[in-house]
């Protein structure tokens, strides 16, 4: 049984259809992919999974749970982690407490725990490579690294999926370089990933399926290489490459 399922998922704005019937199966352990241009829905399938809109018509389950009648912290207590397009950490807090707040809400009371706590904190941090900005403000930094510090809140509440933002959006090659081994790194923790990229090319590398929306369809589905294989396909609902 898929770990994700959506059934039949559509989202109306007004008189705009950004999803239409929308179904997808995720299993455990896989990391999806999935592109589209802007405004093809991408953004509003992920708000739908995470909690933040609820749909015209349809259903998603996770792990067997029905998720389209869920608050976003009842989602993320199931085991869901998210991060935006736009990074957003409490950027007048530091480093550390951002991080903090979402060990927190899956932790136990007490002081071992507070122990247990921090030591959570300093491990997420040192996984995203931020234990040294760990008293910096988040509005202190880089675009790169509030990616990173999202990834580490993202993870901080121990979730089996995570739905991941176009995490590689915007950054410098080597930037992109390193995202691809965040990708690596929780693949080989049993984590499942659900991922949104610009880049067709980052996605090819790390993805075992890629899906490809459009005007709020899923138009291909399918490996990496078969979805990609299509010029016209490309062309049609990719677009260039912005990476040089």
């Amino acid at each position: 049984m898929a770990l994700l399922e959506a059934r039949g998922l559509s989202m109306a704005f007004g008189g705009l259809q950004a999803l239409r019937g929308v179904d997808i199966a995720i299993e455990a352990r896989q990391v999806v992919g999935l592109l589209g241009p802007n405004g093809s829905g991408k953004t509003t399938l992920f708000n739908i999974l995470s909690g933040l809109l609820r749909p015209t018509t349809g259903e998603a389950r996770f792990d067997g749970a029905r998720l389209t009648t869920l608050p976003p912290w009842e989602i993320s207590r199931l085991g869901i982690g998210r991060t935006f397009q736009i990074a957003r950490p409490f950027a007048h807090s530091t480093v550390w407490d951002n991080v903090l707040v979402g060990v927190t809400f899956r932790a136990r009371r007490g002081p071992r725990a507070a122990l247990e706590r921090r030591r959570e904190v300093e491990r997420l941090l040192a996984t995203v490579g931020l234990l040294d900005k760990a008293r910096a403000t988040a509005g202190e930094l880089s675009l790169g690294e509030r990616k990173r510090l999202e990834l580490a809140m993202a993870l901080s509440t121990r979730p089996t999926l995570l739905l991941l933002d176009e995490l590689a959006s915007g950054l410098s090659p080597r930037g992109r370089e390193e995202v691809m081994g965040f990708y690596g790194q929780l693949r080989g923790e049993g984590l499942t990933i659900f991922a949104i990229e610009h880049s067709a090319r980052v996605l090819s590398r790390v993805a075992d399926r890629l899906l490809v929306l459009d005007q709020g369809t899923v138009v291909a589905d399918g490996r990496p290489e078969q979805v990609l294989a299509s010029t016209r396909l490309v062309e049609a609902y990719l677009g260039e490459d912005d990476e040089p």
